[in-house]
């Protein structure tokens, strides 16, 4: 069952003893009051098989450790029956708080993060895959570690798993470049929502949201944690061609991190040492054309390029510099509108 279709292809699916989502053009719901309130998000794609044990055991967790929480299920694309299949195992395994989010089409991790932040009421968020390779007797060390006075937790995979020696070299990588002080940027998450809210996160950034989170001064911290085999079916997230396209988004990511505020750092120096390099040759050629009577074109070529590719920098740099000005306005009013929402809630306007 469905009751909203919001333009970005995002289906509400509620369950019954979902709320009923805001109104086109709402203000976000309030978080959970309760300092202990949690959000578990489970990103899905085609993982009818493994909703019912995942249920099963968030229930046994969630009632042992008695821990406030709802479930945020986002099916994103699946055409195995995902969303039916998450809605009858939350209803046999007890689970009464959860909100069921559907994809029209497969549109990846990060925009599943994003989709279930945006209607989550708990003040921490805990980003849970849906296939099991991470027990959900985790959840609570990861809140603990919340409570304690970080802002982000992530899980250092410990033990033997596939992909070791990838993911060895790309977390050495990103350690080095972003100077973060874990060991593991893809594995399971937890963090306060405020953090998510400060972010601004592309496609496949979610292993980037460490790395962002710490860039923005927030408290980072990592436990150890174990890597179960997958129970049922196949990955959906991976692929040798994410190998490509994380050390691409990790070059993104540093380029954004460096440049973005001061774009002139890079394209004005490059362009000031392709000028100083064409000036340079330029003196070259005109030294052997009229000290040794040599003339060589290709000289004159090769000026006419580093000045015009200086030149032309310089301008890409200029209008960079623009662009980074009316990004950090939108970025005020942004904050100046959460600040205005936040005043509004504590004084009980609703409107």
């Amino acid at each position: 069952m469905t009751d909203g279709a919001p333009d970005d292809g995002t289906v509400r699916a509620a369950s019954p003893t979902s709320a009923a989502p805001p109104a086109t053009g709402a203000a976000a719901p309030d978080r959970d009051p309760r300092g202990a309130g949690v959000s578990i998000i489970v990103p899905a794609y085609d993982e009818a098989d493994n909703m019912p044990e995942l249920f099963a055991e968030l229930a046994a967790t969630l009632r042992a450790h008695e821990l406030s929480a709802e479930v945020v299920v986002v099916d994103d694309g699946s055409t195995d029956g995902t969303t039916e299949a998450a809605r009858a195992a939350a209803r046999d395994a007890g689970v009464e708080r959860l909100t069921v989010l559907r994809h029209r089409r497969n549109r990846g991790k990060t925009e599943a993060l994003l989709s279930a932040a945006a209607v989550a009421r708990g003040r921490y968020l805990v980003l849970f895959d849906a296939d099991l390779q991470h027990s959900t007797e985790e959840i609570p060390r990861f809140i603990e570690r919340l409570e304690g006075g970080l802002d982000v937790v992530t899980g250092r995979k410990v033990g033997a798993y596939d992909k070791r020696f990838v993911s060895g070299v790309y977390n050495r990588l990103a350690r080095a470049i972003f100077r973060v002080p874990v060991h593991d940027m893809n594995a399971m998450k937890a963090f306060r929502a405020e953090v998510l809210e400060r972010l601004t996160l592309r496609h496949d950034w979610h292993r980037y949201l460490v790395v962002l989170a710490h860039a923005e001064g927030y408290r980072v911290g990592e436990i150890d944690v174990e890597l179960h085999p997958r129970r049922h079916g196949a990955p959906k997230y991976s692929g040798r061609g994410r190998i490509v396209i994380g050390m691409l988004d990790l070059v993104s990511v540093w380029f954004q991190l460096v440049f973005s505020r001061k774009p002139m750092l890079f394209f004005g120096v490059t362009g000031l040492a392709l000028l100083v390099a064409g000036g340079i040759t330029g003196v070259v050629a005109l030294v052997l054309r009229f000290g040794f009577g040599h003339g060589f074109r290709p000289l004159l070529t090769l000026v006419t390029l580093l000045v015009v590719s200086g030149l032309l920098l310089f301008v890409l740099g200029f209008l960079a510099e623009m662009i980074a000005g009316l990004r950090g306005e939108v970025e005020a009013l942004k904050r100046d509108r959460r600040r205005r929402e936040a005043d509004g809630r504590g004084s009980g306007d609703t409107r």
